[in-house]
């Protein structure tokens, strides 16, 4: 009997780099480290409904040699892989855990009450924000577990903060490439900031791969950029810290409202990066307003520019946030955010 099966978008023999394939494999990792690798069964999803036929056949292996089964869907996948978990529960009686990636569950299942009454029935729910377990609560879900985003990478020291900057401030987004990831906000108020002070205030590059489905609207926004803005590609994930630490803040003008932990934001702290961000669901969760960031209106790029404009008169309210990114990343280290999924397996 194995300890665990993982059900999650692994993409075996891709080099994906999106949220959802990030925390399946983070996770994983570890329980790995924990148990063994030996004592780990991987299913990948990757391919959709096509490969739906024989993920169940997979399932029907791994419940039967499991003690636990972790899956990670998304917002497809819930409908399919919950309801499904329970059937082949019924039979073998393993322990079932299911972990949410970002914030979109407690709005995605107002008015789905057959799935609310599967997801009971699981032995954890675990979700990245106290915002998460309340709004899921008040559902009445009351199987829900605070289980922190987390990212195993090196968190810099105290003395390998740079506290010395000039005009143009260097500053990027790294996250996906799209749309509403807010990089067409970001790109427009740098400009308009400075062509408005007729030089260059700010920098910027963006980091991150660009989404298959907006290629084509990259390509044109890229073609806008002035000198001063580039796009830079994509990082591995254990280059992240090393990247990111030369630069002066992370901007993250997220117009997805329901973001949990975005793992972009945990690169930055533990490069002493802090972050401006526009103020989705649970940005009181993970952004200490004043200490390891700056928040502005959600979805308003009016005050983007406010923001950016008041932080290049006083660079020294940036500077002095650096060591308590790199305090807060000590809470998103692996060992101690995974803490609340091992007590339960």
């Amino acid at each position: 009997m194995k300890k665990v099966c993982v059900i999650g978008h692994f993409g075996f023999g891709k080099n994906l780099l999106n949220g959802q394939t990030i925390k399946t494999e983070n996770v994983t990792r570890e329980l790995e480290k924990q148990y063994g690798e030996d004592q780990i069964i991987k299913i990948d999803t990757h391919g959709g409904v096509k490969a739906l036929p024989q993920l169940i056949m997979q399932m029907i292996e791994a419940f039967k040699h499991s003690e636990n089964v972790v899956i990670f869907p998304a917002h497809n996948g819930v409908k399919i892989f919950v309801p499904l978990c329970n059937v082949l529960n019924a039979i073998f009686k393993r322990k079932v855990h299911y972990i949410v990636i970002g914030g979109w569950l407690p709005s995605f299942l107002n008015g789905k009450c057959f799935l609310k009454k599967n997801l009971m029935q699981f032995d954890g729910i675990y979700v990245e924000t106290n915002t998460m377990k309340k709004a899921l609560m008040q559902l009445g879900l009351n199987n829900v577990v605070i289980l922190k985003n987390f990212k195993d990478i090196k968190i810099l020291s105290k003395e390998e903060l740079q506290n010395v900057y000039e005009k143009p401030y260097k500053i990027c987004t790294f996250s996906r490439v799209m749309l509403e990831k807010g990089i067409e906000d970001i790109v427009n108020t740098v400009i308009s900031i400075n062509e408005k002070n007729r030089k260059p205030i700010y920098c910027l590059d963006i980091y991150g791969q660009i989404d298959a489905n907006q290629e084509e609207w990259f390509a044109k926004l890229r073609n806008s950029f002035p000198s001063y803005i580039s796009y830079k590609g994509s990082v591995p994930t254990d280059k992240s810290v090393e990247v990111l630490k030369n630069y002066f803040l992370l901007t993250f003008p997220t117009k997805f409202y329901t973001e949990g932990v975005p793992g972009t934001i945990l690169d930055a702290y533990a490069a002493g990066v802090p972050v401006i961000a526009s103020k989705w669901e649970s940005f009181f969760d993970v952004i200490e307003e004043g200490k390891t960031g700056i928040g502005y209106e959600f979805d308003n790029q009016k005050e983007l520019e406010k923001t950016l404009e008041e932080i290049s008169s006083t660079p020294r309210t940036i500077i002095e946030k650096k060591y308590k990114c790199i305090e807060k990343a000590k809470e998103y280290l692996p060992r101690v955010a995974i803490r609340s999924l091992l007590e339960r397996l």
